[in-house]
């Protein structure tokens, strides 16, 4: 008597639509997911070569050293102030300019720092200077 062996069946997923799949999910995936953009900081620019002089009474100066320091015409001043002390000054003065010069070590953080005052404040005229060599 014969016996016969019997025939396994291996299970087996079948592969072959796989990369399909895949694209498909990569294609949907790609559709309907939203990138955040980073806004920056609003400013409005002047075009290139752009200039004008200003009197120099009008002209507030914001110095921030390599250290983090913040001078305020020259005065040491903490930035938690500015925004107050830049209130006080535009009622004095409505035609006020800032003009922000940094090193050129100076932390970003610390800019913008000094530039989120300025806005709680309502200031809009702020120039940015060449940071100091």
């Amino acid at each position: 008597m014969l016996v016969e062996k019997r025939k396994t069946h291996k299970a087996e997923i079948p592969t072959a639509s796989l990369a399909d799949i895949v694209f498909l999910l990569l294609i949907f995936f790609l559709v309907t997911t939203t990138i955040n953009v980073d806004k920056g900081i609003p400013l409005l620019l002047p075009a290139a070569g752009q200039t004008r002089s200003v009197p120099k009474g009008n002209i507030l100066n914001i110095l921030i050293n390599d250290y983090g320091e913040v001078l305020l015409q020259g005065e040491p001043i903490q930035i938690p102030y500015i925004q107050n002390e830049i209130r006080r000054r535009v009622q004095e003065n409505a035609n006020l300019i800032v003009s922000i010069k940094t090193g050129k070590k100076t932390k970003y953080e610390i800019f913008i720092a000094v530039v989120d005052q300025l806005k709680l404040a309502d200031f809009n005229k702020i120039s940015i200077a060449d940071p100091e060599a």
